[in-house]
């Protein structure tokens, strides 16, 4: 497990080295593209209080990411939960422990916020990723659907 990780918000110089992150397996690469498409959007959620572009330093590079986002609602006595999205651990440093601190990072931040859940979703076909969310004590409850639009 890497000693010296360093959990910060993203700023715009890491864009670039988020979107590699984003594309550095299968499903990623079939759907990433150019950088220029990017911008607004990491404008838009580094704007956004309810929205933290993470990224984990090691050594000063960008070995890992995340989005967690923060979604008020009305259910389970107005509890707010948080979403966990995009979460990617740079292949160099897969099987080392990062991602379970990474995620452990957006846990401890939801609890400082006060949210009551944290929620995430995975793709059907990243089976070791559902495998690893399993052992962080994740549990498969609901059955969710996406639309492209």
């Amino acid at each position: 497990m890497p000693t010296d990780v360093t959990f910060r918000d993203a700023t715009r110089d890491d864009v670039p080295a988020i979107v590699a992150l984003l594309a550095d397996d299968a499903i990623g690469a079939g759907r990433e593209g150019d950088i220029d498409a990017y911008w607004a959007a990491f404008a838009d959620i580094d704007a956004d209080p309810r929205n933290r572009l993470i990224v984990a330093e090691v050594d000063g590079e960008v070995a890992g990411t995340l989005q967690l986002t923060f979604i008020p609602g009305l259910s389970r006595m107005g509890t707010e939960r948080a979403q966990i999205e995009a979460v990617r651990v740079g292949s160099a440093h897969r099987g080392r422990g990062l991602g379970h601190r990474l995620i452990d990072w957006a846990i401890d931040e939801a609890r400082r916020r006060g949210c009551g859940l944290v929620q995430l979703t995975s793709d059907k076909r990243r089976t070791d990723a559902i495998r690893f969310y399993e052992s962080l004590g994740f549990e498969a409850t609901h059955e969710g659907m996406k639309l492209p639009l």
